[in-house]
């Protein structure tokens, strides 16, 4: 009786342990699918910034030719001061 206990006992801790190694791999898989994900994050998030600051200065060459053309405009009497 004592050994069909034990045999017992040994072959569920056998399936935990291989329960537990998959586990593990598992964890393992995502850890490098999670890194890869941050990568990628980290380089649209840089990307972004690149579009913010060339939307910036887009906009501020679009503002200085709307000075631009406000002084020819008043310049040359097209609209009222």
């Amino acid at each position: 009786m004592a050994e069909d206990v034990a045999s017992l006992t040994y072959e569920l801790l056998k399936r935990m342990q291989g329960q537990l190694q998959r586990i593990e791999a598992d964890i393992g898989d995502m850890k490098v699918r999670m890194t890869v994900m941050e990568s990628q994050m980290g380089q649209v998030i840089s990307h972004i910034g690149n579009l913010e600051v060339q939307i910036a200065s887009t906009n501020r060459r679009l503002d200085r030719l709307e000075e631009r053309v406000g002084r020819i405009e008043r310049r040359l009497d097209l609209i009222e001061a």
